[in-house]
Order: C-alpha cells, then structure tokens, then sequence
C-alpha cells in the first residue's frame, strides 16, 4: 500500500501523505516514498512546482511515535525528516495544510518554499513536551521566519498556533476557508510555472546560500548566458508569453 499518492495537475505536482488513520505521521516508509516523488519532481522537465498536502483533512502529526519505538526512522540521509527538510530542490514546493500540521508536520511545511493554510489549521512544536526539541528544521528556521520572541513562545510552550495566526505572523501565504488549501496552492502553482526555471531555481540557489551576494553573482552570470534569457526578452519584445526550455 502506498503511503504517498502523486498526481500531475498541469504543470504541478500534488504530493499527498495518505495515512489519514495516522493523521499522517511520518514513518520509513512515507519518508522513502517522498523522497522519491521530490525526485520524481526534479527529474521531470515538464513539472515546474510541487504541492504537497496531506490526505483526510490533516497535514501531518509529526514523526510516527509508534514507528520510531519499533525502530524506524523518519528522515533520510542527507533529505533530513521525511526526505524534505534538509533536501536541497531546486523547484519550488508548496504546502498546503488542512488540520494538524505538528512537531515534523510544522517541520516539512517550513522546509516549503510557500504555505497555504487553513483557517482552522494547527501548527504546533510540541517536542519539549517529549523531552526534544524541533530538530527536523523547526528551531532552526521558525525564529528565522517570525519575530524572535513570538518563535522562543511556541518553541519552549510546545502550544500551538491556529492558521488565521499563522497568516498574521507571515507564516502562511495565503488563509483560506477548511478544505480549499489544495485548490489555493495549485492556483499558486499555475502563476509561479509561468516563469523561466532556470530563474526560479536561481532563486532558491540564492536564499539558502550563506554567501548570498556571491551566489547571487555567480547565478545571473548562469543566467543572461542562458536561452530563457534571450527568449524572455525576445518574447517581451514582441508582447507574446514566453516559451521556456528550461535552458
């Protein structure tokens, strides 16, 4: 039984965690299973964007608690939880979270590149009350995305927060009546796809560098050597939409 369904949409891929009895937690085996779709994502030149959401009405709970006793571990060597969270894409991903988004839930959904969020959507740290801590990116990257004092709150009460707050802290794109995350994040999709890969994966390149002025310099000298430079100028122009070959 597949642990993750993947379903092209256009130029998107939707990616969706389907252990809705687990509230999707994270095991071995959806982590192996989501490592190779974002695989599949990288590989495909016709897809341009990934969502990823979670079956049921619920992201994800986090790691697998009964798994992890058994032995199993939820991250991939090198991808860090579930295969995502230290993944270095080079497409943009989305999240698109309905219901429970906790502890390596929160976790995938930050490792996103942008997150549509449920108005009643929960994203919650709980790992302190476990005797842990956020380690699949949340310490890392939540006081980086919010205000200092704000991510220390959620990080050392392990209380949630509610997709409305969410959205008032920046963390969420788009709030979004219960149920509509999905449809919402592949409209997302659809306007991102219409610009050149190459420049989107430049993009991302630059952000996660820790020498972003060097990175920067060296990706639009990649860049205006490129075909989808020349047909980007072209094409404005001759006021037509362009072609990209991703080249």
């Amino acid at each position: 039984m597949n642990e993750v369904r993947t379903e092209r949409v256009g130029s998107a891929m939707l990616i969706t965690i389907d252990r809705p009895a687990a509230r999707n937690a994270v095991n071995a085996a959806v982590a192996a299973e989501l490592s190779a779709a974002l695989d599949e994502l990288e590989a495909s030149p016709e897809l341009r964007v990934g969502v990823l959401t979670g079956a049921g009405g619920t992201f994800s709970a986090g790691m697998d608690l009964k798994a992890a006793l058994q032995g199993e571990s939820p991250e991939i060597a090198g991808r860090g939880f579930g295969g995502l969270t230290e993944a270095e894409l080079t497409k943009p991903l989305i999240a698109a979270v309905e219901g429970f988004a906790m502890g390596g839930g929160f976790e995938m959904a930050l490792g996103c590149d942008l997150i549509v969020a449920a108005e009643d959507a929960k994203f919650g740290l709980p790992e302190v009350k476990r005797g842990l801590i956020a380690a699949g990116g949340g310490v890392v990257r939540l006081p980086e995305r919010i205000p200092h004092h704000i991510a220390m709150e959620i990080l050392l009460t392990g209380e949630p927060i509610d997709g409305v707050r969410a959205g008032s802290l920046g963390l969420a794109n788009r709030v979004v009546p219960a149920g509509e995350t999905a449809a919402v994040a592949l409209q997302l999709a659809e306007q991102i796809a219409l610009n050149a890969p190459l420049a989107l994966a430049a993009v991302k390149k630059v952000v996660r560098s820790a020498d972003r002025w060097a990175a920067q310099r060296t990706e639009i000298a990649r860049l205006m050597i490129s075909a989808d430079v020349r047909e980007g100028m072209t094409a404005f122009a001759e006021r037509r939409a362009p072609q990209w070959t991703g080249r």
